[in-house]
């Protein structure tokens, strides 16, 4: 190594770490790690790590900061890292257990599964690495707001973990907030590393990274040769009915479900994959399938569950199962396995529906072909069976093309920019909160310069920063003492002082499940349950023996029937404009792609012909029974906004993601609708949002008036430029 061009940023890492990566058995260090670790040494600037999973993106980022570290310790911890998942944290920590303790340097993770005595030992002789959840960095300033100063006093660097995982977020806001409240706290700036899977505008990343500095901050991408990737999407249909009346095995084996099981099972197993699907129910409908399968040929099961509501026990036996390289597994899995938890190689992913978004797609498929094999994607698409009256967007077998859509645009190496900024006033909320709590008590105008004038929250206008704290003064949370300092009230005491404040979503109220004094996980108490209803959860069938309301838990026994619960959903990320304008492409286009399967093939087939047959690359609007569907070919953002524009001008409106339908409405109407629009200026966002049927939508919402509300929608939500840009091109001649 050191006798080539790569060796320049080895011979500036410190002999130990050196001898660390001989013993390693690299023979060159990586190209991201080359540029950016004479960057994170010189310690002069933020820097964001880009490259896709698997690709050295930690070691980049460590390797300086610890040759940094073992060369000028001092007192206080020395680097923050802030990782999103619980599960991340704990991989982090092993993989960089064995380096620190060979330089000296100590290793600490902070959340809430940590015992109490490590938390205490940090807190007594704080030093070295803390890695920890934005959660339980709010738990700090909030418990033991006096000691974060001695804390952090000697802090070199604050690294982010997943920096894509928190743009445009609740939480991102808050880890801003957080981030920049140390650097009050300690008066100096400290250098900030993002580790990133590729954006869409890395611009954005940086302004993210150093909000009102991204000028200054340093990009760092991954320029390795581009992977050998292997697609196939598979097609299905779902009847309307079964014709016949079959037994309820064989109607499980015949319909949609039961081929893609067969077809998982026959093509998976003997190897390490995993499955994502677009629900926890459709994981637990899948693991259930497979594991009988299993079962039933009298082989081990390889298949396993994972997602947000099964327990730690449960969800670290799946990923315990994906590390054995002694045998083969599969895991089942929602966005819980999409980041970077250290699982090792995997064979193949598979997709149950439409892929959520370009950018998921491209997390998910860096997990595949590590070690220089080909990236191996199924996706398996199910579209119901045609009928007379079946609405238009069955017709054009709309789950099947953006999916063809998603994998274009994936395959030209583009994905999803991050999201505009919007005023997060729910976060800002809980950040008032505890600063409050941090300080004891705080004035307005410190408030205003610190969180929003040269702050996070930014985009905030003074009247509403105003607003927000009459708002939470009228709530109880907040009051003024007699020397004009703001100071809890009875319900910010409330809210500051339980375990829930740290967050900044909402965590639902939630039963355990418990088989046999083991806890399987957790279910929204909101779904309807029943002594001796049937259930899958975690993969495998119970019945539901007790339901105890007080404490909160339902026992379940083995049983041989059941179903998954209907979880309460996740939104879904809003589909991009240039993912709907890649599906209006796709339906006129006659090529058809080589990695669909002879149904998929039928199924594309009958969409475009469908497509045809409505003429709809000349029209723009069309008749469907007394209703008129508009295909603006846009965004979710956009065709949002043109709903409520809509309902503003008196019109009944249902968005169906590629159309809007006007109920009661004929085509001449409609295009007088337009023309309406386009000869005026739209509402203000604000206005437009205030027809929303339920604006509190984020966890300290309530606590907000309606105008606030209103403001914080349609910053987040609402796109009028793009929506106005969308009418004047309806109206454009074809």
């Amino acid at each position: 190594m050191e006798g080539s061009q790569e060796s320049l940023a080895f011979r500036e890492l410190d002999q130990r770490i050196q001898r660390w990566i001989w013993s390693q058995g690299w023979n060159e260090l990586r190209d991201i790690q080359e540029a950016a670790i004479p960057l994170i040494l010189a310690a002069e600037t933020d820097v964001i790590i880009a490259a896709a999973t698997a690709r050295g993106k930690t070691e980049a980022a460590f390797l300086p900061i610890l040759s940094a570290l073992a060369r000028r310790p001092d007192a206080g911890v020395r680097t923050l890292c802030v990782s999103p998942l619980k599960a991340l944290i704990n991989d982090q920590f092993r993989r960089l257990e064995g380096l620190c303790s060979d330089l000296g340097i100590p290793l600490y993770r902070w959340h809430g599964d940590v015992p109490a005595s490590f938390k205490k030992k940090l807190l007594r002789h704080p030093e070295g690495v803390l890695v920890i959840t934005p959660e339980s960095l709010e738990a700090l300033f909030v418990l033991h707001g006096s000691q974060v100063g001695s804390l952090f006093e000697g802090l070199a660097y604050a690294v982010i973990d997943e920096l894509h995982a928190f743009i445009g977020t609740e939480r991102g806001r808050q880890l801003q907030s957080q981030l920049h409240r140390l650097e009050l706290v300690i008066a100096r700036r400290v250098p900030r590393i993002g580790l990133s899977a590729t954006l869409g505008d890395m611009n954005l990343a940086r302004e993210f990274l150093r909000p009102g500095g991204s000028a200054a901050v340093r990009c760092v991408e991954s320029s390795a040769s581009r992977q050998e990737v292997r697609l196939q999407v598979r097609g299905y249909r779902r009847a309307a009915e079964l014709k016949d009346q079959l037994g309820a095995a064989r109607e499980a084996a015949e319909a949609p479900e039961g081929e893609i099981a067969s077809h998982l099972f026959t093509t998976l197993r003997g190897t390490t994959n995993l499955v994502f699907a677009n629900s926890r129910a459709i994981v637990e409908q899948y693991a259930d399938r497979l594991r009988r399968l299993c079962k039933d040929l009298g082989v081990p099961n390889e298949f396993w569950p994972h997602h947000g509501n099964l327990s730690k026990g449960l969800r670290e036996e799946t990923e315990a199962a994906l590390k054995d390289r002694s045998r083969p597994g599969t895991a089942i899995c929602t966005t819980t396995l999409e980041l970077g938890i250290d699982i090792g190689a995997i064979a193949s992913i598979a997709q149950i529906g439409a892929p959520p978004s370009v950018s998921s797609t491209r997390q998910r498929l860096g997990r595949s072909g590590r070690g220089g094999g080909p990236a191996v994607l199924r996706a398996y698409i199910v579209e119901r069976e045609l009928q007379r009256d079946s609405p238009l967007g069955d017709a054009l077998r709309v789950q099947l093309i953006q999916t063809i859509a998603t994998i274009d645009l994936l395959l030209e190496r583009w994905c999803e920019p991050p999201l505009p900024v919007a005023l997060h006033l729910s976060t800002l909320v809980q950040q008032i909160l505890s600063l409050i709590a941090q300080h004891g008590a705080l004035r307005a105008a410190p408030a205003w310069r610190d969180l929003c004038e040269r702050g996070p929250f930014s985009s905030l206008r003074r009247e509403q920063f105003v607003g927000v704290l009459r708002s939470l003064s009228r709530h109880g949370l907040i009051q003024q003492d007699h020397s004009g300092e703001l100071v809890l009230g009875a319900v910010g005491e409330r809210l500051v002082n339980h375990y829930g404040f740290y967050a900044a979503f909402t965590s639902p109220d939630e039963y355990r499940i418990v088989a046999d004094g083991r806890v399987l996980g957790s279910m929204p108490v909101q779904i309807s349950l029943a002594v001796n209803g049937l259930l899958i959860f975690g993969g495998r069938r119970w019945r539901i023996v007790r339901i105890d309301p007080q404490q909160k838990t339902i026992d379940v026994q083995p049983a041989q029937g059941g179903r998954p619960p209907a979880f309460v959903p996740t939104e879904a990320p809003p589909v991009h404009d240039a993912l709907r304008r890649r599906m209006f492409e796709i339906f006129r286009e006659t090529a058809v792609p080589t990695y669909l399967t002879d149904r998929a093939m039928a199924l594309l087939a009958e969409g475009r012909d469908n497509f045809a047959r409505y003429r709809l690359a000349e029209v723009r609007w069309l008749a469907e029974g007394d209703a008129v569907l508009i295909f603006p070919w846009c965004g979710d953002r956009i065709l949002d906004t043109l709903g409520l524009w809509m309902r503003a001008l008196g019109r009944e409106t249902v968005s169906y993601g590629i159309a809007l339908c006007l109920a009661r409405t004929t085509e001449s109407e409609a295009g007088h609708l337009l023309e309406t629009m386009a000869a005026s200026e739209p509402p203000s966002g604000s206005e437009l949002a205030r027809a929303v049927a339920n604006l509190r939508r984020e966890k300290f919402h309530p606590y907000l008036d309606e105008d606030l509300l209103a403001d914080d929608y349609a910053t987040s939500r609402l796109d009028l430029a793009g929506a106005r840009e969308t009418v004047l091109r309806l109206l454009e001649p074809r």
